[in-house]
């Protein structure tokens, strides 16, 4: 039975991080600079409407992701779903995998699962994002 659960276990976790890998090679990128607001959030019922584990795109967010949500002014930038996204003081890229309220502005979330603790010594401030913007190669 532990064997079973283990082998489950493992099957669960590798399609988190399968659904995580790009479809992109980094060289096909340009990447952007832009200052931006940061905050934090997680997948707990009170920080949101409805199912707090599914994101504005229909994405199921899961404890361990590097995934943010943005500010949808920023959709006029070219930054919309699935968006390689790298964080000033954060390791590898994160993937724009929500959408903010109509009311933020300039501003994104960065996902910390459940860790309210996490989300909340990150607190809120500036800092410089980079965001991968195809390279037209024609």
């Amino acid at each position: 039975m532990n064997r079973i659960l283990l082998f489950f276990s493992f099957v669960f976790i590798s399609g988190i991080v399968r659904s995580q890998e790009s479809t992109f090679s980094e060289d096909s990128l340009k990447w952007v600079p832009l200052y931006v607001k940061a905050s934090a959030y997680n997948s707990l019922a009170g920080q949101t409407v409805g199912n707090p584990a599914l994101s504005a795109w229909g994405d199921t967010l899961q404890p361990g992701m590097k995934a943010i949500a943005i500010s949808r002014d920023l959709l006029k930038l070219g930054i919309t779903h699935n968006t390689p996204v790298r964080i000033e003081g954060l390791d590898g890229f994160y993937l724009v995998k929500d959408k903010m309220n109509a009311r933020y502005r300039k501003k994104i979330d960065v996902y910390m699962g459940e860790e309210l603790q996490k989300a909340r010594n990150f607190g809120n401030k500036y800092l410089k994002i980079w965001y991968g913007v195809p390279i037209d190669k024609n």
